[in-house]
């Protein structure tokens, strides 16, 4: 039987084993699992995992993010939707760049091309970093992750961006050559506070790299290790993105300005998404500020 005759004969029953294990979302997801088993026997094995609790994208092997399809290992963070808003706010500054650098050929003056710095930390699957690097006309990624799973698995996401992805904490396995270089450095850090780890679901608590989720005590710890470094990576005017919770800002814009980059707060309430950017000046500053773009424009 191939899977196409499986999908329309047991469609149903499957949509009842799903829904009968509290899968709210069942219908769409027996459309995503059937049409993504090569055999019925890889169908009904799928099914299984499902209800046994796995998250959907670890037993679909994959997640959409922003149009792309996300390989997703078991154990690796699965890259939220709500985080889309991150990297459409990072695409947008990235557009407002100079993309242009004066260059010599051939005795020539000319513009020519300059590729945008994009650094992934915390990359987990690196779907941040390919999503954004897929809008991009030219490109050098970079990214991290202390979890060798998720590096493994980013590896494969990255490859068609030429990334390279490197296994340790933060920035301690990047390229020196990238101090002061970077225009976009996203940081998808845990934030979950060390306390409220217990009280996430249960696809994530259980099957998700508590390195992923636990952010310590107040949840900004290893945000703050972020922003305390960024301004040695960071270009005069690149920007670093991280998500954080309603209830965090004020304390991710004191982390931000402490090291001082300059903050400000976007957010998405359709996406329930709040995204802090801090952009940095230089040592020496500037006389602009976050309060200076055009809120139109960023916002959305």
């Amino acid at each position: 039987m191939s899977v196409s005759a499986f999908s329309t004969s047991h469609h149903s029953s499957v949509v009842d084993t799903l829904r009968a294990a509290g899968c709210v979302f069942a219908e769409d997801e027996a459309e995503l699992i059937l049409s993504t088993a090569r055999t019925p026997a890889e169908a009904a094995a799928m099914v299984e995992r499902r209800v046994a609790g796995l998250p959907l994208e670890h037993v679909l092997g994959w997640a959409e993010f922003r149009g792309l399809r996300i390989a997703v290992d078991p154990g690796v963070f699965v890259p939220r939707r709500r985080t889309e808003f991150l990297v459409g706010q990072a695409a947008e500054l990235a557009e407002l760049a100079d993309p242009t650098e004066l260059v010599e050929r051939a005795g020539r003056t000319e513009l020519a091309g300059r590729a945008t710095v994009v650094v992934d930390l915390c990359c987990g699957s690196g779907a941040l970093g390919a999503a954004l690097a897929a809008g991009l006309d030219r490109v050098e990624l970079y990214a991290a992750d202390i979890d060798p799973a998720a590096v493994r698995c980013a590896r494969r996401n990255v490859a068609d961006a030429g990334g390279h992805v490197y296994e340790g904490d933060l920035y301690d396995p990047l390229p020196d050559a990238l101090r002061g270089r970077v225009g976009i450095l996203l940081a998808n850090v845990p934030y979950v506070p060390t306390e409220e780890v217990g009280l996430l679901p249960a696809e994530a608590r259980v099957h998700e790299a508590r390195v992923a989720l636990d952010g310590g005590a107040d949840g900004l710890d290893v945000l703050r290790r972020v922003t305390e470094e960024a301004p040695a990576w960071l270009a005069p005017g690149g920007h670093l993105l991280f998500e954080t919770s309603e209830g965090q800002v004020s304390a991710a814009v004191d982390a931000v300005e402490r090291a001082g980059l300059a903050a400000r707060v976007v957010s998405d309430e359709e996406m329930y998404a709040t995204v802090v950017i801090g952009t940095w000046w230089g040592p020496g500053g500037s006389e602009f500020s976050g309060e200076d773009y055009d809120q139109g424009e960023i916002e959305g």
